[in-house]
């Protein structure tokens, strides 16, 4: 295939906070930064998915993400795990959906190459065949070279009620593009049994190719009042430690609308490429289940998950310290970790989120927050928690070190339990190695580092009157986070 198109760049979609998931998904730590079904995040997969080069020999560039401000160091962690250097981060200083976060992007690649080529892709979905996708790419620059703005449909089967889908105006063959008749919401049942059995609806997958400037002027014509904030938002940017902060104001004023709704169900110009290669968004526990690895009986079994008698149902321990067992079990999922344990009926994975909605309506901290909590340097987890005091288990990359800081209303005793840790209280600076224990009083300055080559760990035992997260001084921080930041 003759192509006038040099590279693509992946446009990595990051910021979502998936309920669905829960308790393994949370607003703190949401499931694209999450192993679901193999060693790998589903966001180093997607990241990794989208580098190399199609058959016809058009590359991928170094992808950009769009993400927020609370996954930042997550995202170059997990880049740098896999391998990738990304060609730019963007912050969204607010969720405002998949309409003004792709206007930001085309935008942002346009300035530097006005004939720039995007591939929008969400970073919790599964795609097992990579190789198939990459052809279907390839198939859909035919359609981007004419002007046309192309979605990916998978071909559908189930008659799923969980999907959008997309109305064909024919019947799809192989991985040509197709036009589009029309998007069709979540179906019932009984209507997507009649789609399934026509032949021309798809899944809609939330994966699209274009050229910047073609979907920038889609903008113009069917949402123009997203396109003053969103470059106002994109040309007010500030570059901070490598990434580039979106301007908070004119992104404020920026509609929440997805870009099916802004722009995609109103052109006229969209070409679907058929899908058949799997495909997963991952939306619920049973979509686990269907992809994971599972046994003779149906059982799909993770972590310290015990079976006795069970069939088609998913048991999934996430935490070391807790054995899950499931005796006589059949259409089940049950989830265990530290703090939750969600056990329900495989066909109510759907209302998963109902849950999260209830224990936020009872404030419960399950609800958002993860137990492990992520930090630029690496992370931390709370073991016990009392009246006047805290134990926690800190865990520090090779050459991080956490800010330098005080507190008003604790004291802190750190037991080193694997690798150095170089400490710092006031005027001391010293090497603390394992099984050495160090006292940090109330009021010190002081700040723990590893100034080795593999990972650091300590206890750290915090007593006083207040032992919340936000009883911070910052004096210096190498990632420039402001006072009361956490870490």
């Amino acid at each position: 295939m003759a192509t006038r198109c040099a590279s693509i760049i992946p446009v990595i979609l990051a910021g979502g906070s998936g309920t669905r998931l829960w308790p393994l998904s949370r607003k703190s730590y949401p499931k694209q930064f999450v192993p679901l079904v193999d060693d790998q995040t589903l966001f180093q997969a997607s990241a990794k998915r989208m580098t190399g080069s199609l058959p016809c020999g058009v590359r991928f560039a170094a992808p950009m993400v769009l993400t927020n401000s609370d996954f930042r160091f997550i995202v170059t962690e997990q880049l740098a795990s896999a391998g990738i250097d990304p060609g730019a981060i963007l912050i969204e200083p607010a969720g405002r959906n998949t309409g003004p976060a792709v206007l930001a992007a085309a935008l942002h690649a346009r300035a530097r190459d006005p004939e720039a080529v995007l591939l929008v892709s969400p970073s919790d979905h599964v795609i097992p065949d990579g190789s198939a996708f990459h052809e279907a790419i390839e198939a859909g620059l035919a359609a981007v070279e004419r002007g046309d703005l192309v979605t990916f449909g998978i071909t559908p089967d189930r008659p799923e009620t969980g999907y959008g889908y997309l109305e064909l105006a024919e019947e799809p063959s192989g991985t040509t593009p197709v036009k589009l008749a029309r998007f069709v919401e979540k179906p019932d049942a009984e209507r997507a049994i009649r789609m399934l059995a026509a032949g021309n609806f798809l899944w809609n997958a939330g994966i699209f190719l274009f050229r910047a400037r073609d979907v920038i002027a889609a903008f113009e014509t069917h949402a123009p009042g997203l396109i003053a904030p969103v470059r106002d938002a994109v040309e007010q940017a500030e570059v901070d430690l490598g990434f580039l902060r979106l301007a908070p104001d004119p992104w404020a004023m920026a509609e929440d609308i997805s870009i099916d709704y802004a722009v995609m169900e109103k052109s006229g110009n969209l070409a679907v490429v058929p899908f058949s290669g799997g495909w997963s968004d991952l939306g619920g526990w049973d979509a686990v289940w269907r992809e994971g690895t599972r046994d003779e009986n149906g059982m799909g079994l993770s972590g310290a998950a015990t079976a006795i008698d069970c069939e088609d149902s998913l048991l999934r321990s996430d935490s070391e310290r807790l054995e899950l067992v499931g005796i006589g079990l059949k259409n089940v999922m049950a989830i265990a970790m530290n703090d939750a344990v969600l056990v329900a009926d495989m066909s109510r994975a759907q209302d998963v989120k109902k849950a999260v909605d209830a224990l936020k309506a009872k404030q419960a901290a399950q609800a958002t927050h993860f137990p492990m909590d992520h930090r630029p340097w690496g992370w931390f987890e709370s073991l016990v928690v009392g009246n006047r005091f805290q134990v926690k288990r800190i865990h520090v990359h090779p050459g991080a070190a956490l800010s330098l800081q005080s507190h008003f209303h604790r004291s802190e005793h750190w037991i080193v339990v694997e690798g150095t840790a170089r400490v710092t209280c006031d005027d001391e600076v010293r090497l603390v190695t394992e099984n050495q224990s160090v006292y940090i009083p109330l009021g010190s300055k002081h700040r723990m580092e590893n100034p080795g080559k593999v990972p650091m760990v300590l206890i750290e035992v915090q007593t006083g009157s207040y032992v919340g997260e936000d009883d911070i001084v910052r004096y210096e921080d190498v990632y420039a986070r402001g006072q009361g930041a956490k870490g």
